[in-house]
């Protein structure tokens, strides 16, 4: 066995021991009904080089040594001639299920991993989970890509597809080291099917003002720093009171279902800018007590138990634990929405109104991207795409009326000629 080092990659003095030591040439022994070799090979196990012995059939006892020989020959000389990557023959199946999804993905957040979990099983593994990690040449990985062509998937979810795919491959190269090329920096996705621009559904301000006044507290509250702010729901629950500033509010975690992780990327990790109205909502609650029914009683309850630096600021009504998202969605804010007929609400839709309110009041891509805190400015931009700007739509009226103007003056021209020729 030789020992690995650097995350899984043996220093260049031991590669080249492992080379001498490679070269073999078995003598044929007749084992049973067999002319047989035994040979050795390295494989990839848990992040360590191991040497096996495997014992190889070339041919019936019958045939001639001579023959056997070159057999032989033919079976050991790969072996021979080039070191090959040991770590880049690990099998995809394996890295992905053993040390992708058993040390990597326990790092993400609960609902990510479910995701991941389903990509990988229905999508990655039927396709390559034959194959070592040195196959998934950038032709082979082309071409799964290319076949969604004809799929009736969605170009969002081929591309979560890639994100999984690229994931387990940068984890196999910069952490693991088992290959040296990234192939997924240049694989092209299809492109998107021609169904029109999807817009991303919003409410307008009146609506939003109709739907707080609908929703109990502390639940309206919620609603109402999720819009202000542009806080995905996760970062929401997991808002505590040292993170509420004089007009600023500090994301540094999140809690989803049971599962406290850091936000998103680099780019939600951030402070950003609040409406001084906002954080006199939030420290509002800390007033507040709520009734709620219990069979035929009726309790009350403080709506913050306790505001300490390390306190949620959203608890739940009755235990002072973190809310579930989707219970506050499906018991308050989806009723009252239907209430008003937009039925489409949730909390996507919220974070969406954000950037779309922003983008009406006439605020440039970096400023909503530094507010929404997307690690890509496309994202922003696939926003902004949903609406006409003013200048646009002055151009266009200009363009519309000068044309007219033309068309009209050459009309009264052709008119005229017609007219003196008469």
């Amino acid at each position: 066995m030789i020992g690995v080092a650097n995350g899984g990659v043996p220093p260049m003095e031991e590669l080249e021991q492992l080379a001498r030591r490679r070269y073999q040439k078995p003598k044929p022994e007749i084992h049973g009904k067999y002319w047989t070799i035994v040979v050795r090979k390295d494989e990839f196990r848990d992040g360590k080089l191991v040497r096996t012995r495997e014992r190889v059939r070339l041919a019936l006892a019958s045939e001639p040594e001579r023959k056997v020989l070159k057999l032989r020959d033919a079976h050991v000389n790969p072996l021979n001639t080039e070191l090959p990557n040991i770590g880049s023959a690990t099998n995809f199946q394996q890295f992905t299920e053993d040390t992708y999804m058993e040390l990597e993905m326990p790092e993400l957040a609960e609902t990510t991993q479910q995701r991941y979990r389903g990509v990988i099983d229905k999508y990655l593994i039927p396709a390559f989970g034959e194959l070592s990690l040195g196959d998934l040449t950038v032709g082979k990985i082309q071409a799964f890509f290319t076949a969604f062509r004809h799929s009736d998937l969605s170009h969002e979810s081929i591309d979560k597809i890639r994100d999984v795919l690229a994931s387990i491959l940068w984890k196999a190269r910069e952490k693991y080291r088992l290959i040296s090329d990234d192939p997924m920096q240049h694989i092209t996705l299809p492109r998107a099917k021609n169904k029109g621009r999807k817009r991303k559904p919003h409410i307008t301000p009146e609506q939003f003002d109709e739907l707080v006044n609908r929703i109990p507290e502390p639940y309206a509250t919620m609603v109402y720093v999720a819009i202000y702010t542009g806080l995905r729901v996760s970062e929401l629950i997991g808002l505590k009171w040292h993170d509420v500033g004089f007009d600023t509010l500090t994301v540094d975690e999140r809690y989803c279902r049971g599962d406290w992780s850091e936000p998103k990327s680099d780019a939600s990790n951030a402070t950003i800018g609040v409406d001084r109205h906002v954080i006199e909502r939030i420290h509002r609650l800390k007033l507040l007590t709520v009734e709620v029914k219990a069979g035929r009683a009726v309790r009350k309850y403080r709506v913050v138990k306790s505001d300490g630096p390390n306190d949620l600021v959203f608890q739940s009504v009755k235990d002072g634990k973190p809310m579930r998202d989707n219970n506050v969605l499906t018991r308050f804010i989806k009723p009252a929405a239907r209430e008003l007929g937009i039925g489409f609400v949730n909390w996507r839709s919220l974070r969406t109104s954000r950037a779309t309110w922003m983008i009406e009041a006439g605020a440039n891509p970096k400023d909503v991207q530094g507010q929404m805190r997307h690690s890509r400015i496309q994202t922003t931009l696939d926003i902004y795409a949903q609406f006409v700007p003013d200048s646009q739509r002055r151009a266009i009226e200009q363009t519309s009326k000068m044309v007219a103007e033309r068309i009209a003056n050459a009309q009264r021209a052709k008119a005229a000629q017609a007219g003196m020729l008469n």
